[in-house]
């Protein structure tokens, strides 16, 4: 699998080519599905914003409005009521997964309960596009100031563990005082692996376990040689 992990979507041209690199053909050949389902678990997620989400009209955090040949919707929360073969054939049909923020650790129980988590494993062209919440699922840890609920299994802030690294989303967000990089370099010395904050104009490019910064913007590296 093929990763874009981004803190606010698809927001400038670099991040736009990154995007284009890793599909290997334009948007308009492509097939998306997005997945709204990390915003249903966060205290400030709404009918209102998901909808803003799948259809289009978010323009600070563009991700579904972007010119894809066909734009679907897969509600992780609803799969596991549905014939696995039926879901598993759209999943392995589309050329891109576009996952929305919210809350990181409700996203990360319903990809395991679901069973898309490990359906990924096994689909080394997908190209997966996250957004905040939906980036910071990959990683080992998401850390206590990014906790909004603790799934019941675990009790814990352990994300899936595609990457090697943490990320802290919203860099220097204005009105956000909890997004300094006082607060991020906080949040690094407690996460016990490598990490990067980004701002909103930052993602990272992953391909065969390589990280790529790509930014027009500003970031930071913590715990990186």
């Amino acid at each position: 699998m093929k990763l874009l992990l981004t803190s606010a979507g698809i927001r400038n041209a670099s991040i736009h080519a990154a995007r284009l690199d890793l599909l290997g053909k334009p948007i308009a050949e492509c097939h998306a599905l997005c997945i709204p389902t990390a915003l249903y678990g966060h205290p400030q997620g709404t009918p209102d914003n998901t909808w803003r989400f799948i259809s289009g009209q978010e323009p600070a955090t563009p991700m579904c409005e972007l010119g894809w040949k066909s734009v679907g919707v897969l509600e992780l929360t609803a799969l596991p009521s549905i014939d696995e073969a039926r879901w598993q054939s759209w999943v392995r049909q589309a050329d891109v997964l576009l996952v929305n923020g919210g809350d990181a650790l409700y996203l990360c129980h319903w990809m395991r309960q679901s069973g898309l988590a490990e359906l990924l494993e096994s689909l080394p062209e997908m190209v997966w596009v996250g957004l905040s919440a939906g980036s910071m699922v990959m990683t080992p840890r998401i850390g206590d100031a990014f906790v909004e609920t603790k799934p019941p299994i675990t009790g814990d802030d352990k994300a899936l563990g595609m990457v090697d690294f943490a990320i802290f989303p919203h860099l220097d967000y204005p009105g956000w005082p909890s997004n300094s990089m006082a607060a991020a370099e906080v949040w690094a010395a407690g996460i016990g692996c490598p990490a990067y904050a980004l701002d909103d104009e930052s993602a990272i490019k992953v391909v065969d376990g390589r990280a790529e910064v790509v930014s027009e913007g500003h970031w930071k590296a913590f715990g990186r040689q």
